[in-house]
């Protein structure tokens, strides 16, 4: 049955998981946090609900919580304001939304898991949803390997069944992290029982929907989505925002140095006798000397590199990197390490935590 059109939608950004599949990467650090093009995930999140006009923002946190909050602040920053719900305990994707209720309140939301990126944005889903219809709608994407998602069976068009990780998938439509619900979906959660993991899940709940006879709908974005819970897309996350790259030097380059594609060296970033392929980007006050980067590489604020090759890799805020002898290629880097060599030969393919520190021989 049509609804009347629906201005009050809040959105719902869940930012307390763990990141256990990127560790080390994120064992210190948020996984929410970790930068794409030298931004935030979560800030493309952010920016894409506020493009939507979506700019009530609930964000459930969790034991990286200070950290989302010095990041985020009040939201004034994207023209939102943010309200953090904490999470006791991670025990699923539907209990976040069951803990997110009082804020929640009558009004219908969208919920978006503040690790994953879409590019070209949700606004047409958002602007479907808010027009009036379901009592639940998902963002389906086609994958490669659907076993590794929830994936949603079909019936002449009609959704009819979603399926976590199954062995022999029923399409390659695997559920993104990004719903829409209204009032319907508390009661459903309300009885689901916990799966195997001890976890209440958003797939059973989905499913709770369907079987009792709502009206749950499913529409597949038209741009790229990237689940960035996994190292190598991760990286192909970071390829696609460098992409987009304008050009811009707001920082030092010496004459001795060559630029070539598109490039962003940001304030108080200094490049001297080094080569830079775009794309890609240097962070405010890094320094790099002797050193080829790029293509396709993001190097973080306040880094320093001398006498290395990297390529294809991301790079976090205050890393030294110095005198490595062969290129490091297809890389996680990251903050505070310290990744030391004698320029004699070798090849690197890196994942480094925080606060690292390698001699390499």
């Amino acid at each position: 049955m049509a609804r009347d059109a629906d201005s009050t939608l809040k959105g719902l950004v869940l930012a307390g998981g763990k990141g256990t599949r990127l560790r080390p990467f994120t064992y210190t650090g948020a996984k929410q946090l970790v930068p794409l093009a030298n931004k935030p995930i979560l800030f493309y999140a952010i920016e894409e609900l506020v493009a939507s006009d979506v700019t009530d923002l609930g964000v459930v946190i969790g034991e990286t919580g200070d950290q989302i909050r010095a990041a985020l602040g009040d939201g004034s920053r994207f023209g939102a304001r943010i309200t953090y719900i904490e999470q006791a305990a991670p025990l699923g994707i539907a209990h976040a939304v069951q803990t997110a209720q009082p804020y929640l309140g009558d009004a219908p939301f969208v919920l978006f898991l503040g690790d994953n990126f879409v590019r070209g944005g949700i606004e047409p889903y958002v602007e479907r949803f808010r027009a009036g219809g379901p009592d639940a709608m998902l963002l389906l994407a086609h994958v490669d390997r659907p076993q590794d998602f929830g994936v949603a069976l079909f019936e002449h068009e009609r959704l009819v069944r979603v399926v976590e990780k199954p062995a022999d998938p029923p399409s390659d439509l695997a559920i993104t992290g990004i719903y829409f619900f209204r009032q319907p979906v508390f009661d459903a959660i309300g009885r689901i029982a916990p799966s195997a993991r001890g976890e209440l899940e958003i797939t059973d709940t989905v499913q709770r929907l369907i079987d009792d006879g709502r009206d749950v709908r499913a529409d597949v974005i038209s741009g790229r989505w990237i689940d960035t819970g996994k190292h190598d897309d991760l990286l192909a996350a970071n390829r696609l925002m460098l992409d987009d790259l304008e050009p811009a030097v707001h920082g030092h380059v010496d004459g001795a140095s060559t630029i070539e594609g598109a490039v962003v060296i940001e304030p108080g970033a200094e490049v001297v006798a080094s080569t830079l392929r775009g794309p890609a980007i240097i962070g405010e006050r890094t320094r790099v000397s002797g050193t080829t980067i790029g293509p396709y590489t993001s190097i973080d604020h306040d880094c320093v590199i001398t006498g290395a090759r990297i390529a294809g890799s991301v790079v976090l805020e205050s890393t030294r990197i110095e005198h490595v002898g062969e290129p490091i290629e297809d890389s996680l880097i990251g903050r505070n390490v310290e990744l030391l060599g004698d320029g004699s030969p070798g090849s690197y393919r890196l994942i480094l935590g925080d606060f690292s520190r390698v001699r390499m021989p």
